[in-house]
């Protein structure tokens, strides 16, 4: 399964940068993600819990960070296994940009699988497989560019995940 899609996210690039590098800001993005330990240049070790169709699987594995062009472009790859579920691996291909005075980022995603979770036919798998990678980006997009207004005071205490990252770094 391939697809490829734009971001407009309000930062600017080095923020964007600085956010796909941090491990925490990668962990609260990866759906389902329960710890993600390593760094940049030896990767990461990730354990990773999905349910795909009626099939549960909690995915040891890594995840990369390759094909790096300083604050430009790389490649955030994966692949784990989850037991008598089977296996997954993929990866995206992301381009920084500016655009006025955000940043456009453009990815490219590919993922397989195999084992029981491959019995499910591509209609489900490409379908997961989407979701996910919507929702990662998604995440990013909201963890680099904070909330697009103050939670009302009920809220607040329950919403600082959005745009945490912004916040960190004081942008």
């Amino acid at each position: 399964m391939q697809m490829s899609d734009t971001r407009e996210i309000a930062a600017p690039p080095d923020m964007v940068w600085r956010a796909i590098l941090d491990p925490e800001v990668l962990r609260a993005c990866i759906p389902g993600c329960e710890s993600l330990s390593g760094s940049v240049a030896e990767g990461y070790q990730a354990v990773v819990k999905q349910k795909v169709g009626p099939v549960s699987a909690t995915f040891t594995g890594t995840v990369q960070l390759s094909d790096i062009v300083e604050g430009r472009s790389l490649r955030i790859s994966g692949e784990g296994k989850g037991g008598v579920a089977g296996f997954a691996k993929g990866g995206a291909d992301m381009v920084l940009e500016p655009a006025g005075d955000g940043t456009r980022l453009t990815y490219t995603v590919d993922a397989s699988v195999g084992g029981k979770i491959a019995q499910l036919g591509s209609r489900i798998i490409d379908g997961f497989a989407r979701k996910l990678a919507d929702e990662f980006f998604t995440r990013f997009q909201d963890a680099v560019e904070g909330p697009d207004e103050a939670p009302p005071a009920d809220e607040a205490e329950e919403a600082p995940k959005k745009g945490w990252f912004k916040r960190l770094t004081g942008g």
